[in-house]
């Protein structure tokens, strides 16, 4: 079941279009990723399915309600962590979470989200003197307080140190693991491959692809080596090989693109073939490839 239906969503400001014909759906249940560098729409797009902003043209439901015409009823169902969050330096963790608890008709008793989250130990303690990683357990926190069935986290590691960022990421899939379908906004490769069920990829205002992180990336394999004897003829039908797709060749440098178990295939040949290699590796396609393949540009 689809709980968010996005199509032909269209925003401008003056000249700039910033979403020219945006189209998805979230099912529920699932982590959804929305992937592109920054200035590429993403929050846009997320500020108008959360009704904080009126698209000029498209329609979005937000389980089967409009956004801005059901704005109330929309809040009292969806959580949000906004990419610019902040709270008041003096507020204290039990009173943001108490005051939030007051914008909905049924909220969740926040005293449980602090044992959930880890911040029942911080109950007093001020916002301005949380750590990064304790900060993102708040907010994260308050997006749940209004009992949501529909949670929306907009670049949520940024600024995070390694450690930190794969600790919120476990609280993310604890989120989603607790009923509630998660759209989580982001610009970080990794972030996407290790949490998102499915992911849409951004580019210049469009969606340019949506699919799993493995569906985005295909199978495809790259095997580099570097021959020893400086003869490239023993490499001669590399690419009758049923699992290679292409071989480059650049001096002594080969470089075999292929697919399932194709490393085996390759080297398999050259032993056959008596080639000796040197500095052999074998990269996985990334999300960094698949992305510049959709786009035609690197990820920055």
């Amino acid at each position: 079941m689809a709980v968010i239906e996005v199509t032909d969503l269209r925003k401008s400001y003056a000249d700039l279009t910033v979403l020219d014909g945006v189209s998805f759906s979230v099912e529920e249940g699932e982590i959804f990723g929305i992937l592109g560098p920054n200035g590429t729409g993403k929050t846009t797009t997320v500020e108008c399915v959360e009704g904080l902003r009126r698209p000029d043209g498209g329609s979005i439901r937000v389980l089967g309600l409009d956004p801005v015409k059901d704005a109330r009823k929309v809040h009292e169902l969806i959580g949000v962590q906004l990419q610019q969050t902040q709270l008041p330096e003096n507020i204290k963790v039990w009173e943001a979470l108490d005051l939030y608890a007051s914008f909905y008709a049924n909220p969740r008793d926040w005293r449980e989200l602090l044992e959930e989250w880890g911040l029942a130990g911080k109950r007093d303690a001020r916002f301005g003197k949380l750590s990064g990683g304790q900060q993102q357990r708040l907010f994260i926190a308050l997006a749940l307080v209004g009992n949501p069935r529909v949670a929306f986290l907009d670049e949520l590691t940024t600024g995070l140190d390694p450690q930190a960022r794969r600790t919120t990421w476990e609280l993310v899939k604890r989120v989603r693991a607790s009923g509630v379908t998660v759209v989580l906004v982001s610009h970080f490769m990794d972030e996407v491959e290790e949490l998102c069920d499915r992911v849409a990829v951004f580019n210049r205002g469009r969606v340019v692809a949506v699919d799993t992180p493995a569906g985005l990336v295909g199978g495809e394999h790259r095997m580099r080596f570097t021959l020893m004897a400086g003869d490239t003829s023993g490499t001669a039908g590399l690419e009758n090989l049923p699992e290679v797709i292409d071989v480059s060749r650049e001096g002594t440098r080969v470089v075999v693109t292929g697919r399932g178990d194709f490393a085996t295939a390759v080297t398999a040949h050259l032993a056959r073939h008596h080639v000796l290699v040197s500095d052999l590796r074998i990269d996985k396609r990334t999300l960094d490839d698949a992305f510049a393949a959709l786009t035609g540009r690197s990820f920055e």
